[in-house]
Formats: structure tokens, sequence, C-alpha cells
């Protein structure tokens, strides 16, 4: 079942479970995911694959992780909580993420196989490196994690 159908098929039991914040994330998720395959059409049908799915997701993760910072910044709690619900609704249909030693090992790897030296090549590493973990780790985690490696 591709995420897109496991969304759909869960809003079906959010609606009759009646989880009215579940049911408001996935329709918004679901939202997204008909704007992102109106994007895709060319001509006629266009499918989303489950990568552009969890790009998608990724990007709705992102956007409710930023809003948590900034309020929890301006002392608004009860609506960081609100934030961190909907995210972990969203992280339920996005996959396993490579942690913080798995991402610095493949970082480590790519700048031995690059021949990278220093700061000046962070473009030279990032660029291939996002190709590669994309959808599988955090973009400014991989970024910072290379800086840290070529000395920056």
């Amino acid at each position: 079942m591709s995420i897109q159908d496991k969304i759909i098929s869960d809003i079906k039991e959010a609606m009759k479970a009646k989880d009215q914040d579940k049911l408001r994330v996935l329709r918004s998720l679901k939202a997204k995911l008909m704007e992102k395959e109106i994007s895709e059409r060319k001509g006629g049908e266009a499918k989303l694959t489950d990568e552009q799915a969890v790009e998608v997701l990724m990007k709705a993760a992102k956007q409710r992780k930023e809003s948590i910072d900034q309020f929890e910044d301006g002392g608004r709690e009860d609506l960081a909580e609100n934030e961190k619900r909907e995210l972990k609704i969203i992280d339920a249909y996005l996959p396993e993420m490579m942690s913080e030693d798995e991402v610095r090992g493949v970082v480590k790897q790519k700048i031995e196989q690059l021949g990278a030296s220093g700061m000046q090549d962070i473009g030279k590493v990032m660029g291939p490196l996002m190709g590669q973990l994309k959808g599988k780790a955090d973009g400014s985690m991989v970024s910072r994690i290379v800086k840290e490696e070529l000395g920056g």
C-alpha cells in the first residue's frame, strides 16, 4: 500500500473514531499530496511515487518543527504542544530516519571518496550527499555534520 493510499485509509479510520486532531492533519497531508500530484501532471494523469510523497511529508514535518521552535521562543507552549502532536502524526508516515552516527559515517566516506579537504569543498560534498540521503536524513543535520567534518 502506498503512503498516499495509507493516508486516505487512515482518514476513514479517523472519521469513524471521531479523532478530530488526526483527521485535520491527515486531510491537510492529503491536500498537500494532491497539490504535488497536480503539479507533476504532464498532459494526463500522474500518480505520486512514495519517494515524492515522502518529500511532501518531510516538508510538512519540517514546517511543524520550525513552528515548534518559534512558539517555544515566543513562550506559547500551548501552540507548541499542538504542533508536536501534529508532528507525531506526520512522523508515523515517514520512513525510519538515519541516526547521527550513521549519517556521520556516510559523510566521512563521501568526503574521502571526493577528496574534499576543507570548507571550500562543501558544495562538492553536499550535492551528492543530499541526493544519496534524500528521505533518509534531515538536511540540516547533514549540513551540520559536513561542516564539522570539513573543519568549519
